[in-house]
């Protein structure tokens, strides 16, 4: 883990001093900040929702984190996967909306343009769909209306 910048770190990265069971293969952390998987989140949950929901069956089983560091970890790939393919097709619509994310206080409903263009771009390069949870089944979801004029 890279040092956040606490003045306890004193300037050097900061390495957890307890590996992983051997028993575990090696995942590489996702790698990303807030914004970028906050754009990316929608794309992530559909296509690493088996993944996330057999981590999230696994931890109902047992509380202790050692139990579903195997799940945990087919997540984190999934989620690296699908980054992977978000900014080979479509980086620069995907820079654009988590740049603006990342500049109005993480609010979706402010970044709608770069949004359309982000999806958009999704949408042709992968045929991906985005569902937004809990959306009403009786009207457009949220990205696909237009403004009212």
């Amino acid at each position: 883990m890279v040092n956040p910048g606490y003045r306890h770190f004193k300037g050097e990265d900061w390495v957890d001093p307890t590996p992983p069971p051997a028993s575990l293969p090696h995942v590489d952390e996702v790698g990303v900040t807030g914004a970028p998987l906050k754009s990316a989140s929608y794309f992530i949950g559909s296509l690493c929702k088996e993944y996330n929901e057999d981590f999230m069956l696994c931890k109902n089983e047992d509380r202790n984190p050692e139990h579903c560091l195997k799940e945990g970890r087919k997540v984190t790939r999934c989620a690296i996967n699908a980054l992977q393919k978000i900014q080979s097709q479509c980086l620069d619509e995907f820079r654009a909306h988590w740049t603006c994310l990342d500049n109005k206080n993480q609010e979706f409903g402010q970044c709608r343009e770069p949004e359309k263009a982000y999806n958009a771009c999704l949408f042709k390069a992968f045929g991906w769909k985005k569902d937004v949870p809990f959306a009403p089944t009786n009207k457009p979801q949220i990205h696909e209306r237009t403004p009212l004029a």
